[in-house]
């Protein structure tokens, strides 16, 4: 615990560990100012660094990008594994664990050791990995990893430690399970074919083991051979050469016939009897044409033929289509006897298999579901029913059902909040699915202790939004709401929103959430903004529209003449204020369109709707094309309750709207908010064209200010921390094109900025960053490492700042204020914060009538980069929450004994200050630094550049251990945290070493330590940087394994074990271990010992339990040497006695016997 206490006279002192500034950094004109009277603060800062370690939780959603899928149908798991190395173990609802192989290496199969807890996997790198299940995280025992062969198909029978391991040349090699080691014994692709055949068989493409005798192997190679290979012979009982190629074998269970798919569509069907010729050729969706001709079809990837003990076989296949058709979609084929049912899937199908009540193949398998790996999806299809319905799937794999644009994380919501929003999104559930139990079912999973309710809201790129129930790091989705129903549907090539985005006009771009109020907020991607209340009870309603002008004039256009090769930056033209407009619900008359002016992107519903129970629409708000240039994208959002105000702005300027009233307070541009207060003193009207680069800037007080603000405006702010983003990434600037005259010359490259090419809304997940390069550096393969722009000229030149954060909430606008007014404050690309005083009536009737009045800019306060968050805490240090209105349902009935009145919930700054006054401290965060404010004075008292060679992509103040902190993210991957009030670093850990631009747009922090950001256009991965989650968090996880009995085989009678072969008589160590088969090559393949091995025992054997298990195990060994000693012993001496009884019959006998007489 440490105090810090220091005294504000005018001065301040530097601190060990912390870079003080001048109060110059917060006074309006850059002059030192001191506080009207010294105050004392005393902080009792709790938080050190071992309060923090960061570690991945959980991810949520569909593996991105799969390869392979496997099944333990005793444990009753699921494994996917995907092309980037990721391994995604499923059970019940609540059992979701991800592995990831350090290589990054695509998983090209997988076996599970059924009913053992392990995993094999099987990488494009040629390696083999076994992994425990045994421990909630699975670390890898051994891989193995193949030097001189790739590896094309693996096989482990059931109940075998013995692993037969197809390669590219055509050879099977024999892993031991145990000890990860090769085997001797290999079966070479020259041995298995006959001698006289010309040509190489191909890779293998199918290994299994006879139901009717373990002791032959199946194996077959790409080309059509088929080989039945006698483990004891070292032969082959028989070889089939068929023309088409093979893609996948499958036995009947008694093992006189096996079924084949070849690339012709066809499926073979062989009896062992007579190997010659297939039994039957079928083409399941072959016709017959008007020639005679069978029509081409395309391959048959994979077949299952599985037996029922009621009902005729199955055979399940994918692909096999015919030709004629362009444009079908993927389909599953089931045939059951003479029916045939085709299941049309939406993505193509990756890996499917069917599921079987025994583990044993060479018992009747019973069949009752198929499940289904698709590109983007997984289904799973009851296959007890005639008409095949799907189960209902409890994982939320449907997270990029339209690709994530942007993402929010709130934790302690309010408790009643989840099950609201669940019983309002239970009512528009699906319906057909199957009503019986979701059969992947294994593992165990329980509610932890340290559980609290968690809500994370994603947005996407077809303008829905999704509220997920985030608790107890499970996901279930809430409710959904599709804010494109507010807008007409846009005709194909017509209307700006036709000109603008072609696919996804109403793409989400931001939301803001006040939970309490239930107030929510979307910014859409065609500059839009609708405002949403939560109500019980549907409505019919009629959407309220605003019209917004917050365009700048363009000024006239200067052409390139000695540098018509390089696009320069564009200069905003005139920063005179801007009128807004106000039209009712829509537009009743659109301009022509050679005029394109005062027209919105959407056409906003001019009707009475019906609006179902939720979130229900109260005000739409559009930018409006301004003399043919489309609006630019906002870029920043906020939203108060209380206040009933909403402030958005972008790269022209600033905008307030009363959404009680329906009016709008204030629109003007940026440099307008300043009045005589801006720290750069840039010109209101434009500038003139051959002025010096250092001229529109005044000397500041705080010298390491002055250095650092040139460099302030970044080339990559735009970009990464929503700046004017639009869907291409543009600039934001509404000029025309014109030559820089500073003295540096053209240095930078920029995207003439006059219309913005808005083409489809790219999602957070497929956005790339466009930089501009200078011509002295090379472009870098990193773009979020490229350094800024440190030209004292750019201040001038990027005169249009944009609007980069907002925040409500109670402070003091100006230095002489003594009680703390609304404000809004604002914080802008350039570094620079502004605080918009505000006059509210409190009287509820006079809210409603009288206008809301706004005061002049008060405090400008500064700092090196872009402004990314405001927070607020009293002078105790703790964090001071937003006012907020009472959440109150507008559509319930009348009560007229209690009449709905707002209900306003204040958090002042002098609330609980008794001791030191009045007064709040406002932390605010940049790109490159963090600063501490003491309001009312504005002096900066702490102050931590946070990079320098590299930027902050996200920042939050956020409570952690009862505590509070800054959290922040950068965009070379650190994730930092810094004390508060003082910004001692705590954390610092290289998390993310090459960060791309989906995790910047959707990375967000929250309370509790937590965070979350998409790690793939599928997945939502969360971690935490908190030491109290890391130690619980094998308390919440589940477990993967669970003790289960391997159920027995049946009974297969006396004639059927006499006539069936001696399966059971099959030794495999007899034949592949050491003594008979020898050693493997050490050039083949080479032995890697895992990290995980006796570490994740330690783990999963760990506390109370695990001692007691091992001392039980222990004693048990000991007890049962011990009862071996012993029996030993008594052999020993009952063969002593029986020794030295016969040798007395001797003696007896030879006793009176003469020496000739022997």
């Amino acid at each position: 615990m440490k105090k810090f206490r220091k005294v504000l006279d005018g001065l301040t002192t530097s601190s060990p560990g912390v870079t003080m500034g001048s109060p110059s950094c917060g006074s309006a004109a850059g002059t030192p100012t001191a506080a009207p009277t010294p105050k004392e603060i005393d902080v009792q800062e709790t938080l050190v660094s071992e309060n923090f370690q960061l570690c991945k939780t959980v991810r949520h959603g569909f593996p991105y990008q799969p390869t392979a899928l496997a099944f333990d149908p005793v444990q009753k798991i699921l494994a996917v594994g995907s092309r980037s190395g990721g391994v995604r173990i499923l059970g019940r609802p609540g059992v979701d664990c991800y592995c990831q192989h350090e290589s990054g290496a695509a998983v090209l199969q997988l076996q599970f050791l059924i009913n053992e807890g392990a995993l094999v996997t099987a990488c494009a790198d040629d390696t083999l990995h076994l992994w425990n299940l045994r421990q909630r995280r699975p670390a890898i025992l051994h891989s193995l990893k193949f030097n001189r062969e790739r590896i094309t198909f693996c096989h482990l029978p059931f109940q075998s430690k013995w692993l037969y391991v197809g390669t590219e040349r055509g050879n099977t090699h024999i892993v031991n399970i145990e000890s990860f080691i090769l085997s001797g014994y290999v079966i070479m692709w020259n041995k298995a074919i006959e001698l006289s055949t010309k040509t190489h068989p191909g890779p293998v493409v199918h290994l299994s083991d006879s139901p009717k005798d373990e002791g032959k192997l199946l194996i077959g190679f790409e080309s059509g051979t088929i080989v039945q290979w006698d483990l004891r012979a070292k032969k082959a009982d028989f070889r089939i050469y068929y023309d088409e190629a093979i893609h996948s074998v499958s036995w009947h269970h008694e093992g006189k016939q096996f079924m084949c798919s070849h690339s012709d569509g066809s499926l073979t069907l062989w009896n062992l009897r007579n190997t010659t010729k297939p039994f039957q050729v079928t083409f399941p969706h072959g016709k017959i044409q008007k020639d005679g001709r069978k029509e081409s079809c395309k391959p048959i990837l994979k077949v299952e033929y599985k037996t029922s003990r009621n009902s005729e076989p199955f055979v399940i296949f994918s692909g096999g289509l015919s030709y004629d058709k362009a444009g079908r979609r993927p389909t599953l084929t089931i045939m059951h006897g003479k029916a045939i049912t085709v299941l049309e899937m939406d993505y193509p199908i990756v890996e499917f298999m069917v599921l079987c009540e025994t583990p044993y193949n060479n018992e009747v398998q019973e069949p009752y579901a198929v499940v289904v790996l698709l590109e983007k999806d997984l289904i799973v299809v009851d296959l007890t029913q005639s008409n095949f319905p799907v189960f209902e799937n409890p994982y939320p794999m449907d997270i990029h059902e339209s690709p994530v644009t942007c993402t929010a994380y709130f934790a302690d919501c309010p408790p009643d909040i989840i099950p609201i929003l669940y019983s309002i999104g239970a009512k528009h559930k699906k319906t057909g699915y199957s009503q019986k139990e979701w059969p992947i079912s294994g593992g165990t999973w329980t509610l932890g202790s340290h559980t609290y309710p968690e809500i994370i809201i994603t947005g996407h790129a077809d303008g829905s939004i999704k509220f997920w129930d985030a608790s107890a790091i499970t996901l279930q989705m809430l409710y959904k709401l599709k804010t494109s129903k507010v807008f007409e549907k846009p005709k194909p090539g017509e209307g700006r929103a036709a000109e603008l985005v072609e696919e996804d006009p109403f793409a989400i771009q931001m939301v803001s959430w006040c939970p309490q109020s239930r107030i929510f907020c979307i910014v859409g991607i065609s500059a839009h903004i609708i405002l949403y209340r939560f109500s019980k009870y549907d409505a019919n309603t009629q959407i309220v529209s605003l019209e917004v002008r917050l365009q700048c004039e363009p000024e006239d256009v200067i052409s390139p003449s000695e540098n018509e090769n390089n696009p320069c930056f564009s200069e905003l033209g005139s920063h005179s204020p801007q009128t807004h407009h106000q039209h009712p619900a829509s537009p009743g008359s659109r301009t022509p369109e050679g005029n394109k002016d005062s027209v919105p992107c959407l056409k906003v519903k001019d009707r009475v709707v019906r609006v179902p129970p939720g979130y229900q629409s109260e005000l739409v708000i559009q930018l409006l094309w301004v003399d043919g240039e489309p609006p630019q994208q906002i870029t920043s959002l906020d939203i108060n309750s209380a206040y009933g105000l909403l402030a958005f702005g972008n790269c022209n300027g600033l905008a307030i709207v009363d959404y009680l009233q329906k009016t709008v307070l204030l629109c003007m541009s940026t440099l307008d908010l300043y009045g005589a207060t801006d720290p750069y003193q840039r010109l209101t009207r434009s500038p003139r064209r051959n002025r010096q680069s250092t001229s529109g800037l005044t000397e500041l007080t705080d010298n390491q200010q002055s250095v650092d603000m040139e460099r302030s405006k970044s080339p990559t702010s735009d970009h990464v921390n929503g700046h004017c983003t639009s869907p291409t990434s543009q600039p934001c600037s509404a000029g025309k094109p014109r030559i820089p005259m500073g003295p540096e010359g053209p240095r930078l490259t920029r995207r003439g900025p006059g219309r913005p090419p808005f083409r489809k809304a790219q999602s957070a997940a497929c956005m790339e960053i466009s930089l501009p390069v200078s011509h002295t550096e090379e472009s870098r393969e990193n773009s979020f490492s490229r350094s800024r722009s440190s030209s004292v000229s750019s201040i001038d030149r990027d005169t249009k700042e944009a609007i980069t954060t907002l925040q409500f909430g109670e402070s003091y606008g100006r230095k002489s204020d003594a009680l703390p007014t609304p404000c809004l404050w604002v914080g802008t690309s350039l570094g620079v914060v502004l605080l918009i005083p505000m006059s509210i009536p409190t009287d509820q009737e006079e809210r409603m009538e009288e206008p809301v009045t706004i005061g002049p800019s008060g405090g400008v306060l500064m700092l090196k980069g872009s402004v990314l968050r405001f927070g607020f805490l009293d002078c105790m240090g703790a964090v001071i929450q937003s006012p907020y209105e009472v959440w109150r349902d507008l559509n319930a009935p009348e009560d007229l004994e209690r009449p709905r009145r707002r209900k306003l919930v204040h958090f002042s700054p002098s609330s609980s200050q008794d001791a030191c006054g009045e007064g709040h401290l406002a932390v605010v965060c940049s790109e490159r630094q963090a600063k501490v404010f003491l309001m009312p004075s504005q002096s900066c008292l702490f102050v931590h550049n946070i990079t320098e060679s590299s930027f902050v992509l996200r920042a939050d103040v956020v409570s952690v251990c009862n505590s509070v902190c800054l959290a922040c993210f950068c965009a070379n991957g650190h994730v930092m945290t810094l004390s508060l009030p003082s910004l001692r670093p705590l954390m610092d850990v290289n998390y993310l070493p090459l960060t791309d631009m989906r995790i910047a747009r959707t990375f967000c922090f929250t309370n509790g330590g937590q965070a979350l950001y998409l790690s793939s256009p599928t997945e939502i991965q969360r971690i935490t940087y908190s030491q109290e989650m890391c130690d619980n968090l094998q308390e919440m996880l589940g477990e993967l394994f669970t003790p289960i009995e391997t159920p027995e085989a049946q009974n297969r009678g006396f004639l059927k074990g006499f006539f069936g072969g001696n399966a059971h008589n099959f030794d495999r160590e007899e034949l592949f271990g050491e003594a008979a088969a020898g050693k493997a090559s050490r050039s083949l393949a080479q032995h890697i010992p895992g990290q995980g091995g006796v570490e994740g025992m330690k783990v999963a054997a760990s506390g109370v339990v695990g001692d007691l298990a091992r001392a039980r195990v222990a004693l048990d060994e000991r007890g049962q040497r011990l009862g071996e000693l012993e029996e030993r012993t008594a052999l020993m001496m009952t063969s002593a006695e029986v020794f030295s009884k016969h040798a007395h019959e001797l003696m007896l006998k030879c006793k009176d016997k003469k020496w000739y007489q022997f």
